[in-house]
This record gives structure tokens, C-alpha cells and sequence, in this order.
């Protein structure tokens, strides 16, 4: 797993401090490396939960925890257009399922999180509803998923953000989903543009009300 970025800092917009996460560099292009230094987290939500646990509890300690922290980066989808950014309205854990213990799918056992926990969506950005999971999506296995586009972090950095009180805005863009995913191309193809996509929509909570209404 990669350390969380010991470079990674708050960013200052419209007054307010977020700390941004994203998976990999290969989603950090130049356009997002103009506007803010991430913490990078890692793929999949095991190594994102840990390394923004860590990320957090050490900014905790120093008393220094941010006002917002924004998960960005691409996503797969049937549903969203290709090469577009949304916000994320909600985010659900795929991979969750004691339902043969009587527990709703999607619920971990013990716990008081909905199946879908609601982010903070202050843009003019369309919303889309998110599932992460441990697995890569593609071809027929989106008809069984009930949300608009998948990851493997964002539900994760959701849970450890609860854990320290602050708020969570996903962004992402759709790199992938109307074929099927064979290779690390149908990844990366559209990453260049994504990256100028997601600068276009991190400078929107630069504007003075975009932020007004949130509190740590």
C-alpha cells in the first residue's frame, strides 16, 4: 500500500480548508496538480480506509482536521456519460451482504450506517448515485448493481470521515462502462481529459457560495 502523501495539505477555497484524496497518480494530472496536493490512498476500499484513517487521525492530533474533504477521480458507469463529471448524491458499499443473518444488504452488521449514505453535493455539477466495491465493473455484472456508477474507495473514506466529523464530497468522472473493461486502457484512455474535466469542476468551490452552507 502506498503511504499517505506526506506532502498532501489543506487547500484553501471560498474561505473554507479541504483536504482532497485521490486512488493513484495516474488520475493526478496537470490541470488537478495546478490546483491542490492530494493524499494519495491507494485502489480499493481496505487501502483507501486505512490510509485516510491515517491521513485524518494525523491532522486529529494536530489539531488541524479540515473543513471538507473532496474524493475525486474516475469511475465506471452504464448510465452517466462518458467523459462527464457528477457529483456523488450517495455512496453504498457493493461488496456487503449478511443477509442471511438477517441484515440488510448493504448494511455492515453492528453498525448504524444507511445503505446509502448521502455526501455533500454543493455544485453545479449533475449528481449520480455511487457503489463502491473491491471488484472492477464491467459488461452485464452493472445489471446487478442498483446505483449510477461504481469506484473502490469513496465508501471507505465516507466511513472514516464519519469517524472524525467531517463532511464528504465525491467527484467523479466517467472513464469507463459503456463496453465492457478488458484492459488498463479502457481505463486510462480518457484520464487526460478527465483530469481537465475535474479542475473545471474543483474550481466551482472557488466561487463564494458554493461552500457558504457547509459546516465542519
Amino acid at each position: 500500500m502506498p503511504a499517505p502523501s506526506p506532502t498532501a495539505s489543506c487547500a484553501t477555497f471560498a474561505g473554507k480548508r479541504i483536504l482532497f484524496l485521490m486512488a493513484v497518480e495516474d488520475e493526478y494530472g496537470p490541470h488537478l496538480r495546478q490546483r491542490f496536493t492530494p493524499a494519495l490512498i491507494g485502489v480499493g476500499p481496505v487501502e483507501a480506509a486505512i490510509a485516510t484513517s491515517l491521513v485524518l487521525h494525523r491532522m486529529d492530533q494536530d489539531h488541524d482536521l479540515p473543513d471538507l474533504v473532496v474524493s475525486l477521480g474516475s469511475a465506471g458507469s452504464r448510465r452517466c456519460e462518458l467523459g462527464q463529471v457528477y457529483q456523488v448524491s450517495t455512496v453504498s458499499w457493493r461488496d456487503m451482504d449478511a443477509s442471511r443473518l438477517g441484515f440488510t444488504r448493504g448494511v455492515t452488521p453492528f453498525t448504524d450506517h444507511p445503505v446509502d449514505i448521502p455526501l455533500h453535493a454543493p455544485l453545479t455539477l449533475p449528481t449520480a448515485r455511487l457503489s463502491t466495491g473491491a471488484n472492477i465493473v464491467g459488461g452485464d455484472d452493472y445489471a446487478m448493481i442498483d446505483a449510477d456508477m461504481v469506484d473502490m474507495e469513496t465508501f471507505a473514506i465516507a466511513r472514516a470521515c464519519q469517524r472524525f466529523g467531517v463532511p464528504l464530497m465525491g467527484l467523479r468522472g466517467i472513464s469507463d462502462g459503456p463496453g465492457d473493461l478488458v484492459d488498463m486502457l479502457g481505463w486510462t484512455g480518457l484520464l487526460a481529459h478527465l483530469d481537465e474535466r475535474l479542475a473545471e469542476a474543483v474550481d466551482l468551490l472557488a466561487r463564494p457560495t458554493a461552500l457558504s452552507a457547509q459546516n465542519k
